[in-house]
């Protein structure tokens, strides 16, 4: 049985790019279910996408976390690709990343953006997501090259066991930080990224939204890894008591007495709070592996990407596909 693939392109007023979106995927991937998922828009984006072959649905509730939430809980693939209404992705390569997807086996294929066009990445966008990469790097200790893409093929399996809790455009954080977590074999292809067409508008802000993916990571590693984090807070503490009480103790051993009992109280006290807050660390890692497991089992209980004899042998679209794999891959 052949595989089966759907496409998901969420939109907020993109009447300007969706129509080309949809057919570039439509003629990429003919086999393909393409959806558009319109996210309260006040154009004529449904009109188009439904104009060039797309099924539309609806989320009311603004936010492209939003619209991953429904969209993840609503379709059922063995291959889900993700793409924005934009245009700014090169939907031609589609049939390259899916292929990817299935000859790996891969749970997840990321088009890591390549800029073709000047002005196609303000500066703020990419020295940002430098900084949000970087930070992840070091949170969760993998190679990623473009944490923010927001060009993806999943399996059924990642789709399944991924939680998609973000609200807005933190989404991809969560996506990269799922599969680096899990260790999810992935890889990444080199895709063009360009200017968006005439009449379309970006609904990425760089500081609101770059502020806000920073306090998705913060708070993901603090639940993802409590114990670096509880460590790290226990240490400053403990550095005070120290300051605070190594000149009491100091005192005392040459005096025999504590004159200076309240700094000897409060240097004791924040000790004691730098031990609870370590201890609280250790526990919040045990319950962190119990959750790690039982999502590790339900994406197990869905079957690999299927390989077969036709995807194989096909020569996809453009040639030899440059790719990058993570450590956790095949």
């Amino acid at each position: 049985m052949e595989p089966t693939i759907a496409c998901v392109v969420p939109c907020h007023n993109e009447e300007a790019a969706v129509g080309k979106v949809v057919r570039d995927l439509r003629a990429a991937l003919p086999e393909a279910v393409v959806y558009v998922y319109d996210n309260a828009s006040t154009d004529r984006t449904v009109e188009v996408a439904r104009a060039a072959g797309a099924i539309v649905r609806q989320e009311t509730r603004k936010g492209k976390g939003n619209v991953i939430r429904r969209a993840f809980a609503d379709v059922d693939a063995d291959a889900l690709l993700l793409i924005d209404g934009d245009d700014t992705y090169d939907a031609s390569r589609a049939r390259d990343l899916v292929d990817l997807l299935f000859e790996g086996p891969y749970d997840q294929v990321v088009g890591a953006r390549r800029v073709t066009v000047d002005g196609a990445y303000r500066a703020g966008h990419a020295v940002g997501n430098k900084l949000l990469t970087g930070a992840v790097r070091a949170l969760f200790g993998n190679d990623v090259t473009d944490m923010l893409s927001g060009y993806r093929v999943f399996s059924r399996r990642f789709v399944k066991s991924f939680p998609a809790l973000a609200r807005e455009f933190e989404t991809e954080t969560e996506m990269t930080i799922h599969a680096l977590h899990l260790r999810l074999p992935t890889a990444e292809v080199l895709t063009d990224y360009r200017v968006r067409p005439a009449g379309g508008e970006s609904k990425l802000r760089t500081y609101r939204d770059g502020w806000r993916i920073l306090r998705v990571i913060l708070d993901l590693a603090r639940r993802e890894r409590p114990s670096l984090v509880h460590t790290v807070i226990a240490g400053v503490l403990a550095l005070i008591s120290l300051v605070l009480g190594i000149p009491v103790i100091a005192d005392f051993v040459e005096t025999g007495t504590v004159p200076r009992v309240p700094t000897a109280i409060l240097a004791a006290a924040i000790m004691t709070i730098a031990a609870l807050v370590l201890l609280v660390g250790y526990i919040l890692e045990s319950l962190m592996h119990m959750r790690q497991e039982q999502t590790r089992l339900v994406h197990l209980s869905y079957a690999a990407p299927l390989r077969t004899p036709r995807y194989a042998a096909r020569g996809a679209g453009t040639g030899p596909v440059p790719v990058r794999k993570t450590p956790g891959g095949p």
